[in-house]
């Protein structure tokens, strides 16, 4: 048994301590917006928070994450306000697809939380890692540049290495 803090709520499930956090979080705890894209943590989508901080949760096993705050793309918002990055991507019309979406929302939210007024150069770092098939590579600049002014600023606890 594993227990999990998901989006502010205690969450027990019955899982080997080696599944990745993304198949707990998609069939045990059935969230669906965690995407699976390619199951060696190099395209993004399949972003979440640990502790504040993005991980591709593809490849990080649960066991890392007991104990620890762990965010999905469902709670990322507050109620029905939507997160300043969530609000922004749909203003600047960034979904296609629409597939990498919440992994990247998720990149975003990590990196405006640590920086609230990021260069291009930091929005490019903090975003490299999340693959967008569909090349809406300016909008989504556009868009963290637009949100980066209602987001507030903390300090992630540490560091998390994925796997």
């Amino acid at each position: 048994m594993v227990t999990l803090q998901v989006n502010g709520k205690t969450m027990e499930v019955d899982v080997s301590p080696d599944t990745p956090l993304l198949w707990v979080i998609r069939e045990n705890l059935e969230m669906t917006g965690t995407k699976f894209g390619c199951g060696i943590a190099q395209c993004g989508a399949c972003t979440v928070h640990l502790d504040g901080s993005p991980v591709r949760s593809c490849s990080l096993p649960v066991s890392v994450a007991q104990g620890r705050s762990v965010t999905t793309i469902e709670g990322l918002a507050d109620g029905d306000t939507l997160h300043p990055v969530q609000q922004a991507w749909i203003d600047h019309q960034v979904p296609q697809c629409g597939y990498c979406q919440s992994g990247q929302i998720m990149s975003a939210a990590a990196l405006l939380a640590r920086n609230a007024n990021p260069s291009d150069a930091e929005i490019d770092g903090a975003m490299s890692g999340n693959i967008c098939r569909c090349g809406m590579y300016s909008r989504i600049k556009d868009a963290i540049k637009t949100a980066a002014s209602g987001v507030q600023v903390f300090e992630p606890a540490q560091e998390v290495q994925n796997g």
